[in-house]
């Protein structure tokens, strides 16, 4: 048995969750303990300790268990390296959509639409269309001796 894994009773502590609910998830499969004794107990290691947390916050957020479920389904078709979602994403719930940060990249969770793009990208082009562009005031030039005649 791993020195660094905990007891369901202990993951319950950690994490804010039930045993029952614990066991209900490891079932269903939404998160499943890597670890077990040789007696075939189950133990949690840390980053089944953090998927806990981000599930149970996720939940306390107002996502549904399915919607939690459904996006973990999601991301491992979107982001087929990350084994463990929960624990090596960053999520941020805004309303109905669950928003995953992983590296330089943002996006839904269930459609894989991306959200947020480079902000140093964005003002490269900016300026380029800056460059482009009339200037404020060349779209409409005030001409100086009009202006001084009808002062």
């Amino acid at each position: 048995m791993k020195q660094n894994s905990y007891s369901r009773q202990q993951a319950a502590a950690i994490s804010g969750l039930t045993t029952r609910q614990l066991g209900y998830w490891r079932k269903t499969g939404l998160v499943v303990p890597q670890h077990h004794t040789d007696g075939g107990h189950a133990r949690y290691s840390f980053a089944d300790l953090i998927a806990l947390r981000t599930a149970k916050r996720l939940l306390d957020a107002g996502v549904s268990l399915q919607r939690i479920r459904h996006c973990l389904q999601s991301l491992t078709r979107f982001l087929p390296t990350a084994g463990q979602p929960l624990a090596e994403l960053s999520l941020v719930v805004t309303g109905d959509v669950v928003l995953v940060f992983h590296g330089q990249r943002a996006f839904d969770a269930l459609t894989g639409q991306e959200w947020v793009f480079a902000v140093a990208e964005l003002a490269r082009e900016v300026e380029q269309l800056r460059e482009q562009l009339p200037q404020q005031g060349e779209l409409f030039p005030i001409d100086a001796q009009q202006t001084e005649a009808s002062a």
